[in-house]
């Protein structure tokens, strides 16, 4: 698991430099909707749309904003018909790249892309072409500073979690099936232990060691396909130095 760790890193140390508020309230509203529409617009019975609004308001999105984007989904307010899609391709480095998205266009959304890939010297490829690459889990986070590790480890394995893990940063990985995701985090949440974050991830399989520089276009294409609206999450099998890391965030 070393190789997510370290892209979890990546993600912890570039977060506090992401999230615009528009584009983030885009992106959980696009979540919310999709979450309704797929699993029914009662958060109680749909745990999916329950976490989902949690997310929404972490990040202090309105109560009308989160109740209109749920019928929506249900179909009781028109609206464009969204749809979640994986691409895949290659960055700098021949690093394996998932992209997640919720799109109301398609077209908009691979081209878009695929020029993105295109201009750091990597392409898009065809569905499956590196998928095969990477493991499907649930992860949720969180920070040791805050709840005990060896409290983390007793209830992630009561709940039936896949693995666990503590980096030197200090931030306890839980992995479990796709499946018992919410099922799990609610598991610490009757015990008053919250996650930073919890979302389906993929874990690669291997990893692509990376040079400074290959890390450095890798870094700007992931941070330019992060920028988009229809993207809600990045995954990749890069393995980076924690120096080169630190040096390229100007740590």
């Amino acid at each position: 698991m070393s190789g997510h760790n370290k892209w979890s890193k990546v993600k912890r140390i570039k977060g506090p430099l992401d999230a615009k508020r528009g584009k983030l309230f885009t992106k959980l509203i696009k979540e919310i909707t999709v979450a309704a529409r797929t699993g029914g617009g009662n958060p109680d019975g749909n745990p999916r749309l329950r976490h989902a609004i949690t997310a929404a308001k972490g990040a202090s999105m309105p109560k009308d904003n989160i109740e209109r984007a749920i019928k929506k989904g249900t179909g009781e307010l028109e609206g464009e018909m969204i749809e979640e899609i994986t691409y895949e391709g290659y960055g700098p480095g021949g690093v394996a790249i998932l992209v997640e998205t919720t799109t109301d266009n398609k077209n908009r959304t691979v081209n878009d892309l695929r020029t993105l890939f295109k201009s750091s010297g990597g392409s898009l490829g065809e569905s499956g072409s590196v998928a095969w690459m990477f493991h499907r889990y649930g992860q949720l986070l969180f920070e040791s500073q805050k709840y005990p590790e060896d409290k983390i480890m007793e209830v992630a394995l009561e709940s039936g979690a896949q693995d666990v893990s503590t980096d030197s940063d200090g931030v306890s990985e839980v992995l479990t099936d796709v499946a018992d995701l919410y099922r799990i985090r609610e598991s610490f949440e009757k015990l008053g232990i919250h996650p930073n974050s919890s979302a389906f991830s993929y874990v690669a399989k291997s990893t692509v060691p990376v040079s400074k520089e290959q890390a450095q276009g890798l870094m700007e294409l992931v941070d330019s396909i992060e920028d988009h609206d229809d993207v809600q999450r990045v995954h990749l099998n890069a393995d980076i130095d924690e120096k080169i890391l630190a040096e390229l965030r100007g740590q």
